[in-house]
């Protein structure tokens, strides 16, 4: 096959996946529907979603027009980067839509189906909703990016095609980051409501059709759970493919290496598409064990994918000059996936009420908040230490092999793939994370809608899932984060060189010389930048949730009679997270992701390495280590509510709610932002390289 067969190839895997999130939505909207009482507060809950992230996107349009200008006026593009740059912002505004619709679908018929056949039959439904979102966001990503490729590489032969493909990075980067931390912020506001307000003021369930912050609360898993972390991962995939097409293209230039080099990434995600699709077909339950079914799909994908791969490079590689050992690069990729799931066991074992450090914060619950607090910090600060050294030993792994396939600056190329081996399935994991919202919004939806216990056992099963699942899917997307962000600064290098050099003046980048002035004051901005990202989401989020729990209030304040439940659409208006107050909080983070590379690029390029160097690394521990300690409290307290050391409402349960409260915009909110603010930073920096040295 010709190289360029395989962008093709990546093309139509996209297609492929797209079939199947068609397929998936097909049978989970041919699953019996569930009657009048139980449709009323799923309205509610999918009007919310709408609007709030219809809001979100008016938001992020505004934001979109501002950089179209900017990148038209700075950039010697044409029409042709604006183009692609809003090419990646509509497909990842689009994956968002298409995910938030499935989530809202699936849940009322995820309960009808638990009311039905249990556990059993509720589970392939819930996951089908969620392989609607996982699917659309890789088959967007990967269709997307190849057909840009195609376009404006191979059939109108732009001169500065492969740079301007960045930009389609750049796009899905831009709403990613208002879906992420805009919703992120109404989740958690929503979530705290719920529980401070009414469960320990009130003395209500979370999902109690009497507490008010009942349907907020499951509008927010949705717009944080679904919308936010699918728009996550879709500018993770879209920037793991993009650095190794542009390492390529500048480093090994236009020899038959080279074009092999720039369409090997994509071969690779087609390949990790093609083995998502067959492995969601194993997801099916067998017995009692429940996570075993979504943790086959997983692993069948990945041990599918690894085969693959393996006749891959000799298909792609053998025989070409330059490339000693093909395998090498087979290393690569398969290095890329075990940073990935390392770092989701590592999740998993840190925040699952199966593993001591939960049970000990559960233990540690019954003399008061004060150690729940103490000791789930430490765990996510240990989790954090545990996953950066993953990470690291997959990326000296990965340059070893990458070294080895290729002597002459094949190293970095090999950083780049395993990017792109960590993103391969992104697919499968993207659908188990979604899976974890729709469960948990059905548990919900069988609570208010009064379902017999049986029913609600069934729900409270798969939301029980969907907490332990969670978790190592935010542990995975953090994997993939990081080696992501290296790839990207590696390749905005080569970017930044490759400039430089046709302007005359020699590599300015060959090193980033951190014992440098400039460079060292662009480190300690990086690092200190992120601890400021971090702290006004968290704010953003507490005076959201202020104005939630005040809202609460004032419900209960009306008198008895305001316990027993209006209307639900009545009840979702009355009592809802103003959109206004989050969306405003989100606005000085995202202007400070785009502002700050832009306006210290345009004073010293080392300086900007050296700042997106301390973002990077202060960026990834600082996530990492809020999202396991969020993730820690939250299944602390599930622990206790069923039973241990007290139940609900012991002193206990008391600690575990206050504990899960604070953890709540940590897992949630700012950790999961912090990533997608610092590939937001990587993203912006690599598509302004040129005109930074220009």
């Amino acid at each position: 096959m010709d190289p360029i067969g395989w962008a093709y190839v990546s093309v139509g895997a996209g297609v492929a996946a797209l079939a199947l999130a068609a397929y998936s939505a097909l049978r989970v909207m041919a699953s019996p529907a569930a009657g009048e009482r139980v449709q009323e507060p799923a309205g509610a809950i999918r009007d919310g979603a709408m609007a709030f992230l219809l809001r979100e996107y008016t938001w992020a349009a505004a934001f979109v027009v501002i950089m179209s200008v900017l990148i038209f006026t700075l950039l010697d593009w044409g029409w042709w980067g604006t183009v692609a740059y809003v090419l990646g912002a509509v497909l990842s505004a689009v994956a968002g839509l298409v995910g938030i619709s499935a989530a809202t679908a699936a849940n009322t018929r995820t309960a009808e189906a638990a009311r039905q056949g249990g556990v059993r039959r509720a589970l392939p439904v819930a996951f089908r909703g969620g392989a609607v979102a996982g699917f659309s966001v890789a088959g967007l990503g990967l269709a997307g990016l190849g057909f840009a490729y195609l376009v404006l590489h191979e059939w109108l032969e732009v001169a500065d095609a492969v740079e301007m493909i960045t930009a389609v990075g750049l796009g899905g980067s831009t709403v990613a980051l208002f879906a992420c931390v805009g919703g992120g912020i109404y989740a958690k506001a929503a979530d705290v409501g719920a529980d401070l307000a009414g469960k320990l003021e009130a003395g209500l369930a979370e999902d109690d059709r009497r507490n008010p912050a009942a349907i907020a609360d499951s509008v927010g898993d949705n717009v944080g759970g679904v919308a936010g972390f699918g728009a996550d991962l879709f500018e993770t995939y879209v920037g793991s493919l993009v650095a190794p097409i542009v390492y390529a293209a500048f480093v090994f230039g236009t020899s038959g290496l080279g074009v092999r080099a720039v369409v090997f990434p994509l071969a690779v995600a087609a390949v990790g598409t093609a083995a998502s699709i067959l492995g969601s077909f194993a997801v099916r339950p067998r017995g009692v064990k429940l996570a075993a079914a979504l943790h086959r799909g997983t692993y069948s994908a990945a041990v599918l994918t690894l085969l693959g791969v393996f006749g891959l490079v000799y298909w792609v590689f053998d025989g070409v000059e330059g490339v000693d050992h093909p395998l090498g690069l087979f290393v690569a990729v398969a290095a890329g996936l075990v940073i990935g799931l390392a770092a989701s066991r590592i999740s998993e074992v840190f925040t699952s009420d199966h593993h001591r450090p939960v049970k000990e914060i559960a233990r540690q619950s019954g003399a008061g908040p004060t150690p729940v607090v103490l000791e789930g910090i430490s765990d996510g600060m240990r989790s954090a230490a545990f996953s950066i050294s993953a990470v690291a030993a997959g990326v000296a792994g990965s340059y070893w092999a990458g070294s080895w396939a290729i002597p002459e600056s094949g190293g970095f190329y090999g950083v780049t793939i395993a990017a792109v081996g960590v993103g391969s399935i992104l697919a499968i994991t993207a659908s188990v994370g979604a899976f974890a919202p729709i469960a948990d919004n059905a548990s919900a939806i069988a609570q208010m809608s009064r379902e017999p216990s049986r029913v609600r056992e069934a729900t409270d099963s798969l939301a029980a899932l969907g907490g332990a699942t969670a978790p190592a899917a935010r542990g995975f997307a953090a994997g993939s984060a990081a080696v992501t962000m290296l790839a990207l600064l590696v390749a905005w290098r080569e970017l930044v060189n490759s400039a430089a050099a046709s302007a005359g003046r020699g590599a300015v980048l060959d090193t980033i010389n951190v014992l440098r002035p400039g460079t060292l004051v662009g480190l300690l901005l990086g690092g200190g930048c992120v601890f400021l990202i971090a702290a006004l989401n968290v704010k953003a989020a507490s005076r959201a949730a202020g104005r939630m729990i005040n809202e609460v209030r004032g419900r209960f304040r009306e008198g008895p009679g305001s316990r027993k439940g209006r209307a639900w659409a009545q009840l979702a208006n009355r009592v809802n997270v103003p959109a206004g107050t989050v969306l405003r909080g989100l606005l000085l983070p995202v202007v400070m992701a785009v502002a700050l590379p832009l306006s210290i690029g345009f004073i010293d390029v080392q300086a900007l390495g050296g700042f997106l160097v301390g973002a990077l690394v202060t960026g990834l521990l600082l996530a990492v280590s809020m999202v396991n300690a969020g993730g820690a409290w939250s299944n602390a307290k599930k622990l206790v509510e069923v039973g241990a050391y007290g139940g609900e409402g012991s002193d206990a349960h008391e600690a575990a709610v206050i504990g899960d409260t604070i953890g709540d915009p940590f897992k949630d909110s700012a950790g999961p932002a912090l990533n997608v603010a610092v590939k937001v930073m990587m993203m912006v920096s690599l598509v302004f390289a040129s005109a930074f040295v220009g």
